[in-house]
């Protein structure tokens, strides 16, 4: 019974104990969880403009060409303008703008253009209707169903006809954003090492342009210093009939150097007190 009495840790030797898991980084980084971006965001769908404002007074779809209405009253052709119907009247028109941005001819409603600008024309209407309604869980899989299909039919058409994908780019305002290859989730303890070597990279690169600039500040003293040991040396060999190892080209190529440097560091001086004065 005491052998366990010894054996049961106390409380101020569970104190004792450092525990190294539970210890804060002292690194200044913070690290904030990305925000979740909804599939039928544009963001994500790859449409650069949304559903354009109409001005109401346009008529619908099935009476433009109503020669009655050119000479009807005022008040009975506003029954037939955008502003005194459904909203779907509205739609209809921006399908119908949609599609001959990109058709064939006047009578193209199925070729793969014709199909990507009615597709486009009802993702961005649903689009605007979730911004309104985000709960309706039943428009938001229609929506998102239908963009997996047009980023389906892009793919296709970028694989076979390259120049017809950025044609239909180019006129419906999209951006083409495929599918990563692999999925990664974002965790915290992954974000952190990055940025923990993101920040030791640059600790890194900051003392090394701090080593630089200290170099570069010492360079001319160290060049003249080099240009009088080289005269030094080059006077005692001939003096003392010794074999001269320092050439007078050798001397010349420092002396260059060390000219040029000063000129620059007083064409430095000179442009940092004009502007002082300036």
């Amino acid at each position: 019974m005491n052998s366990l009495v010894k054996l049961r840790p106390t409380a101020s030797s569970i104190n004792q104990i450092v525990r190294t898991y539970a210890l804060k980084s002292d690194l200044k980084i913070k690290w904030v969880r990305p925000e979740k971006i909804p599939c039928y965001k544009p963001e994500k769908s790859g449409d650069l403009q949304g559903l354009p404002k109409f001005a109401g007074t346009e008529l619908m779809k099935d009476f433009r060409d109503s020669k009655e209405l050119e000479t009807a009253d005022e008040s009975v052709r506003k029954l037939f303008t955008l502003e005194h119907n459904r909203r779907r009247e509205m739609v209809e028109n921006f399908k119908e703008d949609m599609v001959r941005r990109v058709y064939r001819h006047e009578l193209d409603y199925g070729s793969m253009e014709a199909t990507l600008g009615l597709m486009t024309a009802r993702i961005r209407s649903l689009q605007e209707y979730m911004e309104q309604f985000p709960r309706q869980s039943v428009v938001k899989v229609q929506l998102k169903e239908l963009i997996d299909k047009r980023k389906r039919f892009l793919r296709y058409l970028r694989r076979w006809d390259y120049r017809r994908f950025e044609y239909i780019l180019e006129k419906l305002d999209l951006v083409y954003k495929p599918y990563p290859t692999h999925f990664h989730w974002i965790t915290r303890k992954d974000s952190l090492r990055k940025l923990t070597n993101i920040h030791c990279d640059q600790i890194k690169d900051s003392r090394l342009q701090e080593y630089r600039q200290q170099l570069e500040s010492q360079q001319l003293d160290f060049l003249e210093k080099k240009l009088k040991t080289l005269e030094f040396m080059r006077q005692e060999q001939i003096e003392c009939r010794v074999p001269v190892t320092v050439e007078q080209e050798q001397i010349k190529t420092v002396r260059k150097q060390y000219e040029e440097l000063k000129r620059k560091r007083e064409a430095i001086v000179e442009s940092k007190k004009e502007q002082e004065d300036s």
